[in-house]
């Protein structure tokens, strides 16, 4: 395991793949470590150096009392990777950490190469819905929203009690941070991102599971719209995290984009 105290806060992370490779780096979602890019990751590990971490509150990185700002997401990123030496990167980033890659290719574009956005938006949900969330969480637990998180999170066939990865997945989501979880929600509802991301100029994929409940494919679309030249696809028989339910489409949808686009 591997542990940097950047920008205030320490965060787990985790290099791998061809060390001298073009570096690509993973975000994740709320609720989740970055052990959901595990398939997807071994997919494309020969060629790339691959960067994961669990983003504050998350995991096994420290929680520091929220709320938090996108900014903040944004800012520890780009502090673990100076941290690391990766002066450029594709950066693939989930639901929250899609925000995060956005916002890392607005405000640190020496970074950022290429974007992979999954199953996000340049601003997701509303305040009063993130506010809902914030106080159950703090009230009453993660535990008592995990069965409408996971609805939207998987699809039917996949939410099966004898399905050991799902009931995995559920474990991950509710021993995740009280703190991490209402601060990230919080930086979730305080960010629009859609003027900073309308102006970049770098390629682009959107990605997004047909019955994701959480960014539906109209939401997705909206947002590679705001791209100039980003592609856009759906991933069939997925929910939001099709990484997990999908990691063969998922890797070689990033695969074929990361290669189309010359960054090899």
């Amino acid at each position: 395991m591997a542990f940097a105290r950047v920008n205030g806060v320490v965060l787990h992370h985790q290099a791998s793949g061809k060390a001298d490779g073009p570096a690509l780096v993973f975000s994740n979602s709320l609720g989740t470590d970055f052990r959901i890019w595990d398939e997807v990751a071994a997919g494309l590990g020969k060629r790339y150096r691959l960067i994961r971490y669990d983003k504050r509150g998350h995991g096994l990185s420290e929680a520091t009392p929220h709320p938090y700002g996108m900014n903040d997401h944004v800012a520890d990123l780009a502090a673990l990777l100076d941290h690391l030496g990766v002066t450029r990167a594709a950066v693939v980033g989930l639901s929250v950490g899609g925000l995060i890659a956005q916002g890392l290719a607005a405000k640190r574009p020496d970074l950022v190469a290429a974007l992979v956005l999954c199953d996000t938006a340049h601003k997701i949900g509303t305040a009063e819905m993130w506010n809902d969330r914030i106080a159950t969480v703090t009230t009453k637990g993660i535990a008592a929203m995990a069965d409408a998180i996971l609805q939207r999170w998987f699809t039917e066939a996949y939410r099966s009690p004898d399905n050991a990865d799902f009931v995995g997945y559920t474990a991950m989501l509710t021993r995740t941070t009280v703190d991490g979880y209402a601060g990230t929600c919080a930086a979730l509802r305080d960010a629009d991102l859609t003027e900073s991301t309308r102006a970049l100029k770098l390629p682009a994929l959107c990605v997004v599971g047909d019955q994701d409940g959480s960014t539906p494919p109209d939401l997705v679309r909206s947002t590679a719209d705001l791209i100039e030249g980003a592609r856009f696809e759906i991933i069939a028989d997925a929910g939001h995290i099709p990484c997990v339910e999908k990691p063969a489409e998922t890797t070689r949808l990033i695969g074929r984009f990361l290669e189309d686009v010359g960054y090899s």
